[in-house]
């Protein structure tokens, strides 16, 4: 016989589930989790789809900021919560198909979490500082072939996107050069502009400005399509690298388990702002190009991408 806590535990369970539940939802603010400080790239993509959803549902959608363990903080936070749609995530490449690699997580980036939606992409840049000789992808390798093992370049940290961006490259390339990691891409970025590094595979929001100022010089950009913001720097798959690409993602996804419903309404929101132009100029402001797919789209992203960085990290010498 079940005791009264047993019965109302089921109760809650089958009300989480039920299409009536669904469809009421929202009845209270949405807590959206970001893995990192705020500031950051996924922060600011995160204000920028929770002011649309807060809008269209009528209740707030309040980022909360979980930084550390390069993100694991985050999400197991929220693959440990209620399926009830009022905990969602906001997932970046790095939790979902890199850091797994590196080290035993306490989630499933596949089992655990119900995608939702992809908010958006943007690639990184092959930057240098801009007082070295160098003003093309074909300069940057006679640069560094000249002087293997000297020129260096930064990331923010063993196994970020950006550190292994650059090798990929170099691998493709055939070229020697000195890995510089940082706690952060801002710290890299600073000593680039400071000339203490000579190079980078920058996220294009942070490249943008200092570009802007002249105190870097951008050679190509990661993706398959030059990006909008720079329209006159081309792709390295341009420069005579046709397998190579990386990019990041920000989408949201929740618990495994989520109400279906539920799942369907925020993406079509987000599907929807997607095409529309004052979010997708807001996006754009920040180097990021707005997707909005569907949750199966967005799934089988998730899943390519963790057998894509897996091989990348071993490439790089890394993993557990």
């Amino acid at each position: 016989m079940q005791t009264r806590r047993q019965l109302l535990t089921s109760a809650a369970a089958i009300a989480v589930v039920s299409p009536a539940f669904a469809q009421g939802w929202p009845q209270r603010p949405v807590k959206v989790v970001v893995a990192f400080a705020p500031g950051g790239n996924s922060d600011s993509i995160a204000r920028v789809a929770c002011q649309r959803l807060s809008e269209v549902f009528g209740q707030t959608f309040v980022i909360e900021n979980r930084p550390g363990g390069g993100g694991t903080i985050g999400a197991e936070a929220v693959a440990r919560a209620a399926p009830d749609g009022y905990t969602l995530f906001v997932a970046a490449t790095p939790q979902m198909s890199i850091t797994p690699w590196l080290q035993k997580v306490p989630y499933d980036p596949v089992k655990d979490f119900a995608a939702i939606s992809n908010i958006g992409s943007n690639p990184f840049v092959l930057s240098v500082n801009a007082k070295l000789p160098i003003k093309s992808v074909a300069d940057f390798i006679a640069h560094v072939k000249a002087r293997p093992g000297q020129v260096t370049f930064g990331s923010g940290g063993v196994g970020t996107l950006n550190h292994l961006s650059m090798t990929l490259f170099a691998k493709l390339a055939g070229i020697d050069i000195t890995h510089v990691p940082y706690k952060g891409g801002g710290p890299a970025m600073a000593d680039l502009v400071a000339g203490h590094i000579n190079a980078m595979f920058a996220n294009l929001s942070d490249a943008l400005g200092q570009a802007g100022a002249g105190t870097i010089r951008l050679l190509a950009v990661s993706s398959d399509r030059r990006a909008r913001q720079i329209p006159d720097v081309p792709t390295v798959i341009e420069t005579g690298f046709p397998t190579f690409k990386t990019t990041t993602w920000n989408g949201l996804v929740a618990p495994a388990g989520t109400p279906r419903e539920i799942v369907t309404r925020i993406a079509a929101e987000v599907a929807r702002a997607s095409k529309e132009p004052k979010y997708v100029e807001r996006l754009a402001h920040i180097g990021v190009d707005a997707i909005g797919d569907t949750p199966e789209e967005f799934a089988a992203t998730i899943a390519s991408d963790f057998v894509f960085w897996g091989d990348a990290v071993k490439a790089a010498g890394l993993g557990r």
